[in-house]
Formats: structure tokens, sequence, C-alpha cells
């Protein structure tokens, strides 16, 4: 068992792609969608067995953070983070990096999403448990999954020889970071064999990524050390705005990954993954009915209806659907999304429309 180990979930971000069911208010990992519990709740739960809940932190913006702790109130208030404003995963990482600095020198911290679907749990948590091993020795340590199509929507590590391996996982060294590909790129990596997605997944010690932060981010490691400094204090909270408010957003994959060194990556395999990124991707993760459907919510009728999928959000509401193939039906009381299953990645974009038109639907 890896010490000082602690888990750090990303809780703060919209989920444009599954609007109109997942707003600013509401996003994604506050969303009941595979079961009777949240995306956020599951991504805690999972963690059952190598985290107790006090080595638990959640990263979030204010507006989202009273929700969250109402989903999971056993996890200690004061392990809930919060970014005055939204400013990129980099600087999600270098916040929770810092509070668990002021826990222990020599924290180890696993970088975890709130909104991915994993299945099997018990490899999930077998998987942290030896990345943290291997973040041990000083390696910076993500989680690739093996592809299963040429996706364009994912990020793609290449990895190279094997550096170490534990139990029957061999640990691979990172030759590079490809983000989200054109689809003939994305062909030729899965024809490769050594290309696995990105799961945006990391394992680190604390002062390892804090030594590449001051190296690669200098602006953002200088603002941490302000932050750090007020830890505790009446002024925190003024520091950490002050601070946010001049960081330029960025991610931890093109601010601190991508030029890293001694980067590995742990073949996620057998995880049964999905980031549940779109509406079409619910197709990898709940059952259809006979003809291929997925029916969720509210009443539906249909007559030669296949390989669709219908949200009803309104339990008396009834949506009919006849002759139709391919279609997702989304119905939220005050929108209807109607598309092809093969165009639900294109939903970000209508809502990147709608911010700047219509803002009280998003």
């Amino acid at each position: 068992m890896v010490e000082n180990y602690y888990a750090v979930i990303m809780a703060g971000g919209g989920g444009t792609r599954l609007w109109p069911l997942s707003r600013k208010a509401r996003p994604k990992q506050m969303l009941r969608l595979i079961d009777h519990r949240s995306l956020f709740q599951t991504s805690v739960e999972r963690l059952q067995g190598l985290f107790d809940l006090e080595h638990i932190l959640v990263v979030t913006v204010e507006e989202q953070a009273l929700e969250l702790q109402e989903q999971c109130p056993r996890i200690p208030r004061e392990n809930f983070l919060l970014e005055p404003m939204p400013r990129g995963t980099a600087s999600v990482v270098g916040l929770a990096a810092i509070a668990l600095r002021q826990r222990h020198p020599d924290a180890m911290m696993a970088v975890l999403t709130s909104d991915h679907y994993i299945g099997d749990e018990q490899r999930f948590r077998q998987l942290l448990n030896i990345a943290g091993m291997a973040a041990q020795e000083g390696r910076l340590v993500t989680l690739g999954i093996p592809p299963t199509y040429a996706a364009t929507g994912y990020g793609y590590i290449q990895s190279g020889e094997v550096t170490c391996q534990y139990d029957d996982v061999k640990i691979r060294r990172v030759v590079r970071f490809k983000e989200k590909p054109d689809e003939l790129q994305a062909q030729l990596m899965l024809a490769g064999g050594d290309h696995t997605w990105n799961s945006g997944m990391f394992i680190w010690q604390v002062k390892r990524i804090l030594q590449e932060f001051d190296r690669q981010m200098p602006g953002l490691m200088s603002g941490l050390e302000q932050i750090d400094k007020a830890w505790g204090t009446p002024q925190h909270e003024q520091v950490i705005t002050q601070v946010w408010q001049g960081l330029q957003p960025e991610t931890i994959d093109y601010g601190i990954m991508e030029n890293a060194s001694d980067v590995v990556v742990v073949p996620a395999d057998g995880l049964r993954w999905s980031d549940v990124g779109s509406w079409d991707s619910l197709f990898e993760v709940l059952p259809a009915d006979g003809q291929g459907n997925i029916i969720i919510g509210g009443h539906h009728f249909g007559l030669d209806t296949r390989e669709s999928l219908v949200y009803v959000a309104q339990e008396r509401r009834l949506i009919v659907t006849i002759g139709v193939r391919d279609l997702v039906v989304v119905d939220t009381g005050d929108v209807l999304l109607v598309c092809r299953k093969d165009e639900a990645q294109k939903v970000r974009h209508v809502v990147n429309v709608l911010k700047e038109t219509e803002e009280s639907y998003i």
C-alpha cells in the first residue's frame, strides 16, 4: 500500500456535450445518468478500499460546491478546495498540490475525474495502487486507455520501452502526447498499436509535480507560493482571488505533461472506461432494449424506432417516435434537442453559439 496517498477529484467542469441536460448550474458530474447515483458520487465511492474519505480532496468552483457537498456529506468540508473561477486543469492540480504539501511534505496524489464511467472498479483501484508505487520513484504517471476505435475526440499517448513492472502490469516511457488528431492520424495511431487514449488521470509525488510547475510554469508557481503563505490566514480568500484573476487558462497536459521529464504510462486495460462525453457515448455504458434503443425517464412510445436514445425529464410527458434510426432526442422541458447520433459531438458548438444569444438556456 502506498503511504501518504491522496485522491484529488477535479469536479468543476461543465460537460457541454451533454447539453441541454448538463447546464452551468447542474453540470455533468452532478447528473444521475447511469444509475441512482450521480457521476460524482460514483467517482467517490469507487475509491473506497484504497482511499479513506479524509484522503479524498475535491477541487471545484463555488457555485457547484454546495451540491457536491450535499451529495457526499461524509467528505470533510475542509477537503473541498474552491477555485474563484475556472482556469484549466493546471491550476486545479497546482492548488491541490499546495494544499497537500501543507498536510504532508511527502504526499502522493492521484488526480482523477468526477464524470467518467469505469465498469471494473476493483481493477481501477489495483491500477491506482500500481501507479502510486511507480510514482514513489519520482516518475510522473498517467493512465492510458487502450483504444477500441480511431477516436478523434480524445487525446493520445504514444508509449515506448518498458521502464518498470509491478505484478503483471508493464509501465512504459511516454514518447509524446498528441491532442485530438484528425481521422487519418487516429487510424494510423490505432493501427500502430503503441498509442493509448489519454484518460486525463495522473499520479505523482506532490513535490515532484511542484518542481515541474516551477520549471515550466513559473508564473503559476509564483502565485501558488503566495497562496501557500496565506493559507489558513484571514487573507487566504483575497490572495487566491487575486492570483486566479491573473492566470491564463491552461491544461495540465499542455502546461506540464508535454514537456515534463520521466513521464510513464500505465496501460489501463480492462476498466470498461467511458468519459460519458456526449449523448452517443451512453450507448457504451447503458443497456439497450431489443430494438437497440435507450430510454431514460418519462414515457416513450416508439413505432419502428431503432438504435436511438430518448431522454425525457418530465415524468408525465410522452415522447412518440415513428420510423426513426440512430437519433438522439432529449427533452428537458424548456429545451428539445433532436440530432443524429453520429452528430452528437456537435452539441458543444450549439452551446458556444447560445452563450452569445440565449444565455438563459445554458
